[in-house]
């Protein structure tokens, strides 16, 4: 359906793709993998009409095309699906699905239409759960994925291209977005899949084409390469073990909760040691974040004991060294506007203290970009680092991370590891919030799995997927 031949573009004299060729084909998920920088995202930037290349032949359908426009790509029946999603959540799933292309019946919209359409497109993918009436902001992230994919398909798309599709998803959802993957490949649907989670890839994908310094190192068919080999052609390197190995053992108690609670958790009892590294696992909706948000004075606790003091606000919080990695970088992290040196420096100067000097070992080891670079142009790993980086000049003595790798490559996956294992040994207490049961079980002295606001119950280092999700979903082993 769509072929790239001879790829090349560069910005500004940098060059960023060279040379790269690329097929997509009709009922095939061919993946896109590479580290943060490889390319990725300005190839799929070309394929979608955002950049023309500098260099190389697009074809669709066998014939040379040129897009100036994503709407030439649109209509040749291409569609991307972006990582952060284009809705508008006041509106309903219909209005967001025919947004711009609103059918209309004697010079006003036809609603009619419009919803008997969407429920259509919602009944091709088997989907029952969402109504074309429902307001998008009232749906869960894994609906709202759906009906980014209905609005694709209803200007008839033939090529998907889905950017980090799982990166906002709960480990139960990802369910979901397999099952929807797989009923596109059906209907003859080519997907272009770009994800640094290789599990998924390996799961889903027919072909894997790695990229790295823009350029391709090869196509593979998914069912001939493992895991460990995808990450050797990505960052030229053997990564070893995936995790770092644990801590020896945890020292002083760092943060305590007896019976703490409020509107969202109940009855919760927690201890979070120096030199330890906490794991919380837990379904959808299950407490996680908002345990985190909760120690961290956001969404304060109301009930129980929280030692050494129970913050009432978020600067309470950092003023007794808690540090908090949130889960949405760019909302809650990041000032997107203003220079990597000036994000850097926001929890120091907002308490008033920190030292730069104390972590400069740990800091040493995070290549940051030029300090006067726009946080907003970074990739996401370096994004990411920057979040961390702002912390660690506050030297916390307790940390929180809420999907820490979330939307980051492999290499710099392994670098957070390698920096929070490296945070505990210095005695920092951390906790760890991932819907990635891999890292979890990976990274975790011990494993605190929530359910329905409370405390299911605590496993030991090493503990199996299934006993987390046991935990998790309340079944009795």
């Amino acid at each position: 359906m769509l072929r790239l031949r001879g790829i090349g573009k560069s910005f500004l004299g940098v060059r960023v793709l060279s040379g790269v060729d690329l097929e997509a084909k009709a009922g095939e998920v061919h993946a896109v993998v590479g580290e943060n920088g490889a390319g990725k995202s300005t190839l799929m930037k070309i394929i979608c009409g955002v950049h023309a290349p500098d260099e190389g032949v697009i074809e669709v359908d066998g014939r040379p095309v040129s897009f100036a426009h994503p709407l030439e790509a649109q209509r040749a029946g291409i569609a991307i699906i972006h990582q952060e999603f284009n809705l508008l959540p006041e509106r309903t799933v219909a209005e967001n699905v025919f947004l711009g292309r609103e059918p209309v019946r004697r010079g006003l919209v036809d609603r009619a239409a419009m919803e008997r359409a969407t429920a259509a497109l919602l009944d091709e993918l088997g989907e029952t759960q969402i109504g074309p009436r429902a307001t998008v902001k009232r749906l869960p992230v894994a609906q709202q994925q759906i009906v980014e994919i209905v609005k694709a398909l209803s200007v008839h798309a033939r090529l998907l291209v889905m950017d980090e599709p799982s990166a906002a998803l709960a480990e139960h959802e990802v369910a979901l977005l397999y099952r929807l993957i797989r009923r596109l490949r059906e209907r003859g649907v080519a997907v272009m899949y770009i994800s640094h989670r290789l599990r998924e890839v390996l799961d889903l994908a027919d072909r894997v084409t790695v990229l790295k310094d823009g350029a391709r190192v090869t196509t593979v068919p998914a069912g001939e390469v493992t895991r460990d080999e995808l990450i050797r052609l990505m960052v030229g390197r053997d990564l070893g073990t995936y995790y770092p190995p644990r801590s020896a053992g945890a020292g002083e108690v760092r943060l305590s909760l007896r019976g703490a609670g409020n509107h969202q958790l109940r009855d919760i009892d927690l201890e979070l040691r120096a030199g330890e590294i906490v794991g919380v696992a837990g379904l959808q909706g299950s407490g996680r974040t908002e345990l985190a948000k909760a120690i961290f004075g956001a969404e304060p606790f109301t009930t129980g004991e929280m030692s050494p003091a129970r913050p009432r606000s978020v600067r309470e919080a950092m003023a007794h060294g808690i540090g908090l990695v949130t889960e949405d970088r760019k909302a809650e992290g990041l000032a997107l506007g203003q220079s990597v040196r000036d994000n850097v420096l926001l929890a120091a100067r907002a308490t008033g203290g920190g030292n730069s000097t104390l972590m400069s070992g740990l800091l040493d080891r995070v290549r940051l970009p030029p300090p006067h670079r726009e946080v907003r142009y970074l990739s996401g790993g370096n994004q990411q680092k920057v979040v961390l980086v702002k912390w660690l000049t506050m030297a916390p003595r307790v940390l929180l991370f809420d999907e820490p790798t979330r939307g980051v490559d492999v290499g710099a996956k392994a670098a957070i590891h390698d920096l929070m294992r490296d945070l505990a040994g210095d005695g920092t207490a951390i906790m760890m919030i991932s819907s990635e049961l891999p890292e979890l079980i990976g990274m975790s002295d011990r494993i605190v799995v929530l359910r329905d606001g409370r405390v299911a119950g605590t496993l030991p280092a090493g503990a199996s997927e299934e006993a987390v999700m046991r935990l998790a979903a309340g079944e009795v082993a």
